[in-house]
């Protein structure tokens, strides 16, 4: 009884919805038209099958794709087990002084050098490995790929893909297609299982932001859903796919070394993603969400709250765009790192 109060109160219409619609508006009387939150549910286990698929994916494909793009798995040498030693590189620092390390020697009885090769190994161990970045990278272009296929299926003949105004017409009383009900629930599967892995996955410099990302849109996903902003939403996804494609592929080829290839994919990425998400997406996408629905109901909670997530979303892709212009800039001073930790999501 608490649980179904919570959950009434929570739902209640005067905060989602505009004013003078219920949930019962958003019910075709086809009955092809209802649309809520637990309709998604399926995409927690299906987060964890992602998961799983990517383990197999990653050794079963990825690694000989890597191989034979030239990338090879080395051996690390392993720093030998010292207690001293392993407390103050987690606790202390990975880079010591010098006087650390002279302090560190008398302690283990070592000379500086053999205290100097331990944390060198002792770094190398923590290093994420190429065949490591190349293997989520792939699995990422692959997910990519599909998605974005499976996108233009989906939409290439829908008139709202063609004129953002079509967002709204019929709202809220809109056919929920099957195509959009899978195309949903395979993209937020596939962002759960980022957000699930995000501390098992290479750590970027960007860790934080990717985080807020995957959170910000897992929330868009599961609310544009739950008050049918679903076509807003599959136009959002296609935009974001667009871009992700090319970013992987050319991460793949910066991991193998492959220098042209890279810069010519990297330059590509460039211009789509500043078309993409810095032109399309603020301005028909959030502009679509911002202004249109004005014409048809007055400002409700959802509509601001909404929006700010939306702004979230372009706040990011601002700051991606100067990751990826610093990046352009390295280019063409040719001090461009292999690592690809300059690359954004």
């Amino acid at each position: 009884m608490a649980l179904q109060t919570l959950s009434d109160w929570f739902w209640w219409e005067r905060i989602w919805l505009p004013c003078n619609y219920t949930w019962d508006d958003f019910q075709n009387s086809e009955g092809t038209g209802a649309a809520c939150s637990s309709q998604l549910l399926v995409t927690l286990p299906l987060a964890l099958l992602f998961m799983l698929l990517r383990y197999g994916f990653e050794r079963a494909i990825a690694t000989p794709v890597a191989r034979a793009m030239g990338i090879k798995s080395k051996v690390r040498l392993k720093a030998s087990i010292n207690p001293v030693l392993e407390n103050f590189y987690i606790s202390n620092s990975k880079h010591p002084s010098q006087v650390d390390i002279y302090g560190l020697a008398k302690k283990c009885n070592r000379t500086t050098v053999q205290v100097e090769r331990w944390f060198r190994r002792r770094r190398n161990q923590d290093r994420p490995a190429v065949m490591k970045k190349f293997q989520e990278s792939c699995w990422r272009f692959t997910f990519y790929l599909c998605a974005l296929i499976g996108g233009f299926a989906v939409l290439y003949d829908k008139p709202w893909f063609h004129d953002v105004w079509e967002v709204w017409v019929g709202y809220p009383k809109q056919e929920v297609l099957t195509s959009q009900y899978w195309y949903y629930v395979m993209e937020l599967g596939f962002y759960w299982s980022l957000l699930f892995s995000v501390a098992s996955d290479v750590r970027r410099k960007d860790f934080k932001v990717q985080v807020v990302h995957h959170l910000a849109t897992i929330f868009l996903l599961n609310f544009s859903w739950g008050v049918k902003y679903i076509r807003v939403g599959t136009l959002t996804l296609l935009v974001h796919d667009v871009s992700d494609v090319l970013l992987e592929a050319a991460k793949m080829c910066s991991y193998a070394a492959w220098t042209k290839t890279c810069n010519i994919l990297f330059a590509v990425f460039a211009v789509v993603f500043v078309i993409s998400r810095l032109i399309v997406f603020p301005f028909w996408i959030i502009y679509a969400t911002v202004v249109y629905p004005l014409y048809y109901c007055p400002r409700f909670f959802l509509y601001y709250f909404f929006n700010m997530v939306m702004f979230i979303l372009q706040f990011l892709h601002i700051y991606w765009a100067y990751l990826i212009f610093r990046m352009v800039r390295k280019m063409i001073s040719g001090n461009v790192s292999r690592n690809g930790h300059f690359y954004p999501h």
